[in-house]
């Protein structure tokens, strides 16, 4: 720290650029707080030694993480404060990353968008949750998506910080300052890339559109299977779908949510599979349901099962991303001596499907609660064929909205990245409908018993997302940290 700063001049404006970040995320959802915050946090690293620049953004990943994950203290709070703790670093690497004079932009916004590429994807398979590109689903830089996913959202962030940062420098007029111009033509550039994206395809015109319905049972939010018996939860769900039942009120599709069908055994024979084949076949609908059953004494299946109009069984799918900690527990044996694991005592089995349904209604592609997160899992069902997307999903166990809302973000950005209309149902919300624009056509208040009614539009169309994925986004931030520190050295060896 000597020649630096003190530390109250970097701890401060570090955790506010984090406490930025975070509520531009749901439920608050201030999404101009996004690029804002990210803007503090590059005008702090500037000039600053590694070992403060690592400090300071660390700092600001705690600042951002306390408050953006604080739904993980529904499982634990020790366990929620080590994620926190844990989750901090990858914006502190990211700093550490950022050279601390010339060369800074580019390395700035590579790094951080680097960065969270490796949190989508370690350790035990990735959060995306918190993820700084869930801000933008109500805000203008959405559309972007549909050209590079959200890594390319996380960089437009990042990008967005740089230019206000800069013109709020340049305009303080201070010596060496970077003109207030350049910073006005990062941002003119980041809004050209938006409009770019706005002319790309964005699924197509539908083929056709299926009537459709979410529906909601209700009940008591932040409870555990423990403290609410698995037929409590399928009797509400039943008597969630009475409505449908009279005279041409039956949609085509139904969809019902992650595990309320619990079960103790095998699906076949049971009396849950016999009252929703009953139900299939007297309203004539195509019924998507979640289905958890034990395999063995230590492991268990999270599955979507589909019923045909018929009342058969036509698809089924088992979840490809579980929870680490709420859905298995990685190296049980170990954390076996660290904590209390007797709240997730079964191990999910892990699938490895692409998520494609082929249902009487047409082809959909399932992601299971966790899994709307995740990007991959909505490009590949798609690349199979999928013209629509659905996502059964339980979010009970949280008291509070945080979830429910990230969750319904991370929705509206998978239906524009690839171009697809999609349906989520909830035991307690939120269930809802998304046109793939990213609109919130419908959605249900938490906790009630309802039905999410929409017309669901079948579409083939790719995105530029659906055809490229992620890798054009990671081989330009590459390029562009290699850019950003290779100024910085010539500078430095001509200073």
């Amino acid at each position: 720290m000597t020649g630096g700063p003190r530390r109250g001049r970097v701890a401060l404006p570090s955790v506010v650029a984090g406490a930025l970040l975070a509520f531009s995320l749901p439920p608050w959802g201030w999404w101009p707080l996004g690029p804002l915050g990210a803007a503090v946090l590059y005008w702090r690293l500037a000039g600053l030694p590694a070992r403060t620049r690592l400090w300071a953004g660390w700092l600001a990943g705690l600042g951002c993480d306390v408050i953006g994950l604080m739904w993980a203290r529904a499982f634990n709070w020790y366990g929620a404060l080590v994620l926190m703790l844990v989750e901090a670093l990858f914006v502190a690497v990211a700093a550490l990353l950022t050279p601390p004079h010339h060369g800074r932009a580019p390395a700035f916004v590579a790094a951080n968008t680097l960065a969270e590429a490796v949190r989508m994807t370690w350790p035990f398979g990735g959060l995306p949750v918190g993820g700084v590109f869930l801000g933008q689903a109500d805000g203008p830089l959405l559309v972007v998506a549909r050209v590079g996913g959200p890594l390319l959202l996380t960089a437009a962030v990042w990008t967005g910080g740089v230019a206000v940062a800069t013109m709020v420098a340049g305009a303080r007029r201070r010596a060496g300052a970077p003109r207030p111009g350049r910073g006005a033509v990062v941002l003119a550039g980041l809004a050209g890339v938006a409009v770019v994206a706005s002319l790309c395809p964005d699924g197509g015109a539908p083929v056709r559109t299926v009537t459709a319905a979410a529906v909601q049972g209700g009940g008591r939010r932040g409870t555990s299977m423990e403290e609410v018996a698995p037929s409590t939860v399928f009797s509400a769900q039943l008597a969630a779908m009475r409505p449908l039942a009279a005279p041409g009120r039956a949609p085509q599709l139904v969809l019902w949510p992650e595990n309320v069908i619990a079960l103790d055994g095998p699906l076949a024979g049971s009396p849950q599979g016999a009252t929703v084949r009953a139900l299939a076949r007297s309203l004539h609908v195509t019924l998507v349901a979640g289905v958890t059953e034990p395999v063995g004494t230590t492991r268990f299946r999270n599955e979507v099962v589909v019923w045909a109009p018929s009342g058969r069984i036509v698809a089924t799918f088992e979840k490809v991303h579980r929870v680490p900690f709420g859905e298995y527990i990685p190296y049980r044996s170990f954390f076996a001596h660290l904590a209390n694991l007797s709240g997730v005592p079964l191990d999910a089995i892990a699938g490895h499907a692409t998520g494609l349904l082929r249902t009487p209604v047409g082809p959909l592609g399932v992601l299971v609660s966790f899994e709307t997160f995740f990007a991959a899992r909505s490009r590949t069902s798609v690349r199979a064929g999928a013209e629509a997307l659905v996502v059964p999903t339980n979010t009970t166990s949280y008291a509070d909205s945080q979830m429910p809302a990230q969750e319904l973000a991370a929705d509206r950005v998978q239906a524009v990245e690839t171009g697809r209309d999609l349906l989520q149902a909830s035991p307690t919300g939120f269930s809802a409908a998304v046109s793939n624009d990213g609109a919130v056509r419908a959605r249900s208040s938490l906790g009630r018993a309802q039905v999410v009614r929409t017309s669901l539009p079948l579409r083939r169309g790719d995105t530029v997302y659906d055809h490229l994925g992620d890798m054009p986004v990671l081989i330009v931030a590459g390029v562009a940290l290699v850019a950003g520190w290779s100024r910085s050295r010539r500078a430095r060896r001509h200073s």
